[in-house]
């Protein structure tokens, strides 16, 4: 049966340099078949890494499995152009998830607006109720995880992400790891300690975007704009949510988030070295 510990394994593995699948069937001890069959539902499931076949319908094929973050994402000039933005940006005031809305199809989108002080007056249901959604994966683009303290009398959401991990939903973040959001990566970071699974890793990354994507199907984004005026006077933003259910715009962004990763520092180097600082 393919686990966390599994994928992980055959994860990095791969990721260090393209492998056979015979080299992932010695590593994880497991046959051919049963080795083929993980590296499929892998890269069905997860998106994390891609096959290629080579001397196809020979006695001689060859099928390799590599990073998928090697693979071109874009498929489109519109896509390469948002790709560009959000590869290239570094807050979340320079990019606008509207510029990836605008071209999804009416029936695979949805957007709400509210206003509010702070993100936790707006309605956290439609967080709870979209997390709640993943079976197997969540992908976190993130500012510093302020996210993960939402809550109000009936909702918690570090409960419900804590509900997750208890189910072997694995969770990959990009966010800034750094001094002032430390405590927020320590507090999610305790969850692989209190489970005893590797089910969540955190990657140092400055970008643009603050989304989830679940399960390689679907995403939702959050975009945030100063009100103008009475609101504005009283404090108030406006708050965007963008929820997409186009299954190949996910895997879009799944590939844009990996490719992101994979070139991202370990959150665990970060910690260390902030270790070393003194007053």
């Amino acid at each position: 049966m393919l686990n966390q510990e599994t994928i992980k394994k055959i994860e990095q593995f791969v990721c260090s340099k393209p492998r056979s699948i015979q080299e992932i069937a010695l590593h994880i001890n497991k046959n051919w078949r049963t080795a083929d069959r993980y590296v499929s539902e892998i890269e069905k499931e997860f998106g994390t890494i891609a096959t290629r076949v080579f001397r196809g319908g020979t006695r001689g094929a060859l099928k390799i499995a590599f990073w998928a973050s090697v693979e071109k994402a874009s498929n489109s000039a519109f896509q390469e152009q948002l790709e560009k933005q959000i590869i290239r940006g570094r807050t979340k005031f320079e990019f606008s998830p509207f510029d990836i809305f605008q071209h999804i199809p009416d029936n695979k989108k949805d957007a709400r607006i509210e206003h509010g002080k702070d993100e936790t007056t707006t309605t956290l249901e439609d967080l709870k109720n979209f997390l709640q959604q993943a079976k197997k994966q969540l992908l976190i683009f993130s500012g510093n995880l302020s996210f993960i303290n939402f809550k109000n009398e009936a909702i918690n959401i570090f409960s419900i992400i804590e509900e997750l991990g208890k189910k072997g939903v694995s969770m990959k973040v990009l966010s800034r790891v750094d001094i002032a959001g430390k405590d927020n990566i320590d507090k999610l970071l305790s969850l692989n300690f209190k489970q005893g699974k590797e089910n969540i890793e955190i990657r140092h990354s400055e970008q643009p975007l603050r989304a989830v994507v679940v399960d390689n199907k679907l995403f939702r984004m959050k975009e945030i704009k100063e009100s103008t005026g009475r609101k504005n006077e009283l404090g108030e933003k406006t708050f965007i949510f963008y929820t997409i259910k186009d299954k190949e715009w996910a895997e879009w962004l799944s590939k844009i988030f990996w490719k992101m990763f994979s070139s991202s520092i370990g959150s665990s180097r970060r910690l260390t070295e902030m270790k070393k600082f003194h007053s």
